[in-house]
């Protein structure tokens, strides 16, 4: 049995992520339980203040994809309560939750990630989509990557391998957000590095290699059981193993990340990873990458989950009256 007397584990809200959310917060709070916790496993609507008041948590597991989960309101809302939770605090959660800011910030520390622009939709509106779309072409080339420069499970993302393929691919992008970013496409082989710290320092769990049937890891191949096929540890090379944990561990850090992260890359063919973005919040469900690599590290779940919220619970508590 653990030390910990209740814990809240978070999975809900209204993002476009809501039902891989409650996904993540199920298998949670199965494992904790498993592992002994007293788990209670709430949404967010406008009981949770008043109930955390009412009877506070030793620590919050947040399993919020997108939206209020990942860019630190939700985290603000818990540290205004003077709750311990699991994960990077508001200001780094802002910062890694845009996409194009935290491509800016990984590159100032030296790594690789793929040449871009970022085009709000009143920019691609008001100068004109045609020539603003073939200058993109013409500076970054084809193929491309489309996608939200906010939010993640590959909603509004495509690749694009011809110029009349672009228009369409903003379009579905801006359905949602309102600013997209357009990537130079890097072919290779897809990994994901997920990073946890216990208090000693962040360690690279073994990278995941993806690989889906349909040559896109979209929403469906994510959280679709049998449409991706998984390699945990990921086909490297070791020289490329261990570039691509440096890398996570790098980033998370220089995002100034804390507890777990996962960072999503790309290996070239002379075995370089690029960095992608990186999730504050990753995903719990059977099918996340995550748990997967816990499980090629031979890290039980439940364990690893039960010590983070212990790490979260003895973390000092930050006093916002002093700020």
């Amino acid at each position: 049995m653990s030390d910990l007397g209740h814990v809240l584990v978070l999975a809900g809200g209204l993002s476009y992520e809501r039902e891989v959310s409650l996904r993540s917060g199920r298998r949670v709070s199965e494992v904790l339980r498993a592992a002994g916790i007293d788990v209670e496993a709430r949404d967010t609507d406008a009981s949770l203040v008043p109930s955390i008041l009412a009877d506070p948590p030793d620590a919050v597991f947040v399993t919020l994809h997108g939206g209020a989960g990942e860019d630190g309101a939700i985290r603000s809302v818990l540290e205004l309560l003077n709750v311990p939770y699991v994960g990077a605090d508001p200001d780094a959660c802002r910062v890694a939750f845009d996409k194009p800011t935290a491509k800016a910030v990984v590159r100032s520390v030296g790594l690789r990630t793929p040449a871009s622009i970022t085009l709000p939709k009143e920019t691609f509106h008001d100068l004109g989509a045609t020539a603003v779309l073939g200058r993109i072409v013409d500076q970054l080339g084809l193929p491309l990557f489309v996608k939200p420069a906010r939010g993640g499970s590959a909603l509004g993302a495509s690749i694009v391998r011809t110029a009349e393929e672009l228009p369409a691919a903003m379009v579905g992008c801006f359905a949602y957000g309102d600013t997209a970013l357009i990537e130079r496409y890097v072919e290779g082989i897809e990994v994901a590095v997920s990073v946890v710290d216990l208090g000693e320092g962040p360690v690279a769990l073994p990278a995941v290699e993806i690989v889906p049937d349909e040559g896109v890891y979209d929403y469906a191949a994510r959280y679709t059981a049998g449409h991706t096929e998984f390699f945990a540890p990921a086909r490297l090379s070791p020289a490329a193993a261990a570039a691509c944990a440096e890398t996570a561990v790098t980033a998370h850090t220089a995002l100034g990340l804390r507890d777990i992260s996962r960072t999503d890359l790309i290996v070239d063919a002379t075995d370089t990873p690029h960095f992608l973005e990186v999730n504050v919040a990753p995903g719990m469900t059977e099918t996340s990458l995550l748990p997967m690599a816990a499980e090629a590290a031979g890290q039980d779940l439940g364990d690893l989950c039960r010590a983070l919220l212990q790490n979260a619970a003895s973390r000092p508590r930050p006093n916002l009256s002093a700020l």
